[in-house]
């Protein structure tokens, strides 16, 4: 009886070779089972979702000559902003947002008694600080070495509608403690808004939630601290990321490109 051939087996079903620097012929060890597994689980997510592309677009390409650590300040911004988020979420988790006394004693025994609330509240509270600094710097950098003209007008509107968003976030988490200095530092800010032509009246009327300060004040700030403006900032980043990926980084305007001789031998 003639023997059949055997069935062909499809190569993502063959056995992978194995890496680099490893001996054939013995056992795999854990760890090599552990990254062999890793490699699986990335390769089943991307062939059914091609991620792999986006991430090489987003973060393989060129960039220009004479980039310096001047052009991190944006990134760095963007780890003070996931910062404010993480330890904001775990201030949340012990927050009250309550005008009678609540919301003070909350923060008192996040800064006395929870396991590292005083660290992390540190982290909240000066990173916001640090992440008003890094905008500012961001701004600047971006201003004076001409990265706002063209064709990146509407990322430079984007990152003026981050800054506003930034220090929106620092004004209402600023009242959030509720002793006597955010109190009345609040309300001043509140007023000096209300000073503004045409809206500032109808926007301290929002803020404080009606003709005076109450319980309903800290409560509105919270939910701007907390839901509004986190969400929007994030918004915001993804967009200014994607035409930061789609337009890419100008040069510092020290360098100016060279001409190709090819085209100067044409011109001539």
């Amino acid at each position: 009886m003639p023997k059949l051939p055997a069935v062909p087996i499809p190569p993502r079903f063959l056995p992978q070779p194995p890496p680099p620097g490893t001996q054939r012929g013995r056992p795999r060890t854990p760890l090599e089972k552990g990254a062999e597994a890793g490699k699986s689980a990335v390769d089943w997510i991307d062939e059914r979702t091609s991620l792999s592309g986006g991430v090489r677009w987003a973060l393989f390409r060129k960039v220009p000559k004479g980039t310096n650590w001047f052009y991190t300040l944006g990134s760095a911004t963007m780890i003070a902003f996931l910062n404010q988020a993480v330890t904001g979420v775990f201030l949340a988790m012990y927050y009250r947002p309550d005008a009678g006394g609540g919301a003070y004693e909350s923060v008192r025994y996040i800064t006395n008694d929870v396991f590292l609330g005083q660290f992390v509240r540190g982290m909240h509270k000066w990173g916001s600080s640090v992440m008003v600094i890094l905008v500012f710097l961001h701004m600047g950098r971006t201003f004076f070495f001409g990265a706002y003209k063209y064709p990146r007008e509407l990322n430079w509107v984007i990152g003026v509608v981050l800054l506003i968003l930034t220090m929106t976030m620092s004004f209402t988490g600023y009242l959030l403690p509720f002793d006597q200095r955010s109190y009345w530092a609040t309300i001043v800010g509140v007023n000096i808004n209300g000073t503004g032509p045409l809206l500032g009246p109808y926007l301290s009327d929002f803020l404080r939630g009606g003709p005076e300060f109450s319980a309903t004040t800290l409560s509105r700030f919270y939910s701007i601290h907390m839901l509004l403006v986190p969400g929007a900032i994030a918004a915001m980043i993804g967009a200014h990321l994607y035409l930061v990926a789609k337009l890419g980084t100008t040069a510092p305007p020290w360098l100016r490109a060279k001409p190709e001789p090819e085209l100067v031998e044409e011109q001539l």
